[in-house]
Protein backbone atom coordinates (compact mmCIF):
# COMPACT_ATOMS: atom_id res chain seq x y z
CA UNK A 1 0.00 0.00 0.00
CA UNK A 2 0.94 3.03 -0.40
CA UNK A 3 -0.14 6.95 1.77
CA UNK A 4 -0.30 10.34 -0.34
CA UNK A 5 0.27 13.23 1.80
CA UNK A 6 -0.61 16.53 0.46
CA UNK A 7 -0.31 19.51 2.47
CA UNK A 8 -0.24 23.40 2.45
CA UNK A 9 1.08 25.07 5.79
CA UNK A 10 1.12 28.51 5.97
CA UNK A 11 4.92 30.21 5.62
CA UNK A 12 4.48 33.80 6.18
CA UNK A 13 6.43 34.58 9.29
CA UNK A 14 9.93 32.99 10.14
CA UNK A 15 7.73 30.90 12.61
CA UNK A 16 6.10 29.35 10.15
CA UNK A 17 8.64 28.77 8.09
CA UNK A 18 10.48 26.79 10.60
CA UNK A 19 7.61 24.62 11.77
CA UNK A 20 7.13 24.13 7.41
CA UNK A 21 11.20 22.88 7.35
CA UNK A 22 10.62 20.76 10.47
CA UNK A 23 7.18 18.77 9.28
CA UNK A 24 8.66 18.29 6.14
CA UNK A 25 11.87 16.91 7.25
CA UNK A 26 10.11 14.90 9.66
CA UNK A 27 8.27 13.34 6.49
CA UNK A 28 11.34 12.68 5.05
CA UNK A 29 12.68 10.99 7.86
CA UNK A 30 9.92 8.79 7.97
CA UNK A 31 9.91 7.58 4.78
CA UNK A 32 8.69 9.25 2.23
CA UNK A 33 9.66 10.46 -0.85
CA UNK A 34 8.60 13.77 -2.84
CA UNK A 35 6.38 12.99 -5.29
CA UNK A 36 5.36 16.76 -6.29
CA UNK A 37 5.69 20.26 -3.95
CA UNK A 38 3.62 19.28 -0.93
CA UNK A 39 2.72 15.49 -2.30
CA UNK A 40 4.33 12.93 -0.82
CA UNK A 41 4.38 9.01 -1.00
CA UNK A 42 5.54 6.01 1.01
CA UNK A 43 5.15 2.59 0.83
CA UNK A 44 3.66 0.21 3.54
CA UNK A 45 3.78 -3.37 3.81
CA UNK A 46 0.10 -3.92 4.85
CA UNK A 47 -3.10 -1.67 5.62
CA UNK A 48 -2.37 -2.53 9.50
CA UNK A 49 1.08 -0.66 9.30
CA UNK A 50 -0.61 2.29 7.75
CA UNK A 51 -2.82 2.95 10.42
CA UNK A 52 -0.56 2.20 12.82
CA UNK A 53 2.02 4.96 11.23
CA UNK A 54 -1.01 7.61 10.45
CA UNK A 55 -2.25 7.58 13.87
CA UNK A 56 1.14 8.56 14.88
CA UNK A 57 1.08 10.97 12.51
CA UNK A 58 -1.88 12.77 13.93
CA UNK A 59 -0.60 13.21 17.36
CA UNK A 60 2.20 15.80 15.64
CA UNK A 61 0.91 17.20 13.40
CA UNK A 62 1.25 21.38 12.78
CA UNK A 63 -1.82 23.34 14.22
CA UNK A 64 -2.24 25.56 10.78
CA UNK A 65 -2.24 24.31 7.45
CA UNK A 66 -4.02 21.66 4.95
CA UNK A 67 -2.62 18.48 5.29
CA UNK A 68 -4.77 15.61 3.69
CA UNK A 69 -3.60 11.52 3.04
CA UNK A 70 -5.35 8.89 1.00
CA UNK A 71 -4.28 5.39 0.80
CA UNK A 72 -4.06 3.80 -2.54
CA UNK A 73 -2.70 -0.14 -3.64
CA UNK A 74 0.08 -0.62 -5.50
CA UNK A 75 -2.55 -1.58 -8.98
CA UNK A 76 -4.09 1.71 -7.92
CA UNK A 77 -0.84 3.57 -7.30
CA UNK A 78 0.26 1.84 -11.02
CA UNK A 79 -2.25 3.44 -12.90
CA UNK A 80 -1.19 7.04 -11.93
CA UNK A 81 -1.18 8.90 -15.21
CA UNK A 82 1.90 11.38 -15.57
CA UNK A 83 0.36 14.36 -17.88
CA UNK A 84 2.75 16.98 -17.78
CA UNK A 85 6.57 16.29 -17.00
CA UNK A 86 7.97 13.23 -16.07
CA UNK A 87 8.46 10.42 -13.14
CA UNK A 88 11.60 12.17 -10.59
CA UNK A 89 14.84 11.01 -10.23
CA UNK A 90 14.26 9.25 -7.03
CA UNK A 91 10.89 7.76 -8.13
CA UNK A 92 12.87 6.38 -10.93
CA UNK A 93 15.36 5.54 -9.01
CA UNK A 94 13.80 3.65 -6.20
CA UNK A 95 10.61 2.95 -8.39
CA UNK A 96 7.91 0.05 -6.56
CA UNK A 97 10.58 -2.36 -5.50
CA UNK A 98 11.68 0.25 -2.02
CA UNK A 99 12.56 -1.63 0.67
CA UNK A 100 9.88 -0.90 3.47
CA UNK A 101 11.45 0.45 6.98
CA UNK A 102 9.22 1.16 9.92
Amino acid sequence: MRLLLFFDLPMNTKSERRIYAKFRKRLIEDGFIMLQFSVYVKIFPNRDALIQYTERLKRSLPAKGSIRIMAVTEKQYEKMQVLVGGKSLQEETLGSESMVIL
